[in-house]
């Protein structure tokens, strides 16, 4: 049965999804305690049973981004705050800094399953996925969650511009995830833009399939662009 939403979770009575939230809360940092070091001395003072509500939740010890490359050098690889050994893990990930990020095993480990349904993704559709597979975990993070819905994938990755619209031509992608600004290298060039919609069956590059996409590329601020091309729509997340 076709359906609007991901899972019943999306459906609740507001107060009912607040209730969930706040009623895990202590169960979550427990095991932090229990399973990082980091934790376990960020957390030394906080009584888990005492997070019940936002107001304890805001009051925990922050951990900003910035620090992590220091206290990853001081603790490789992770600065403690994984709780579970690396034998666990599928992947490490490589960001910026360096900032080493832990991915487990468990399917969609990014959560990310939920974002490409509510964009219009469903089982079998076929996924051009042009994020970065090298060292950054953009690339997987949307396989696995396209893995999670039953869609298959072209793990293009960027660059090689050509060789991607030809692939598209080929193949016909239900649609494209990646960043906006790579989406407009695509679309740049009359060329190209009338190859790329083509494939979709929406009519050319001057269809409002094509003013979607262009919208879609150039507000600036945005750091991911879903097209899905039945209906015609764009996704920013």
């Amino acid at each position: 049965m076709q359906t609007s939403f991901y899972d019943a979770l999306e459906a609740r009575d507001p107060a009912a999804r607040e209730a969930s939230l706040m009623a895990a809360l202590p169960r979550i940092v427990a095991a932090a305690k229990e399973g990082a070091p980091a934790y376990r001395r960020l957390f030394a003072a906080v009584r888990p049973e005492d997070v019940t509500d936002r107001r304890a939740l805001a009051q925990l010890p922050l951990t900003r981004k910035s620090d992590l490359i220091e206290l990853q050098r001081r603790d490789p690889p992770f600065g403690g705050f994984a709780a579970v050994p690396l034998s666990a893990l599928r992947r490490v990930f490589v960001s910026p800094g360096p900032i080493y990020e832990p991915e487990g095993r468990r399917p969609d480990f990014g959560r990310f399953a939920r974002a490409l349904f509510a964009a219009g993704f469903r089982p079998g559709d076929l996924v051009h996925n042009t994020f970065s597979y090298h060292m950054t975990p953009a690339g997987a993070m949307v396989e696995s969650a396209a893995e999670a819905l039953g869609c298959p994938v072209i793990p293009a990755g960027v660059g090689q511009t050509e060789q991607q619209l030809r692939i598209i031509a080929d193949l016909k992608p239900v649609g494209f995830v990646g960043t906006p600004s790579f989406l407009k290298i695509l679309l740049d060039g009359e060329r190209g833009e009338r190859r790329f919609f083509a494939a979709q069956g929406a009519g050319g590059g001057r269809s409002p399939a094509g003013r979607t996409a262009r919208r879609t590329a150039r507000p600036r601020g945005q750091r991911l662009a879903i097209l899905r091309h039945r209906g015609c729509r764009g996704h920013r997340l």
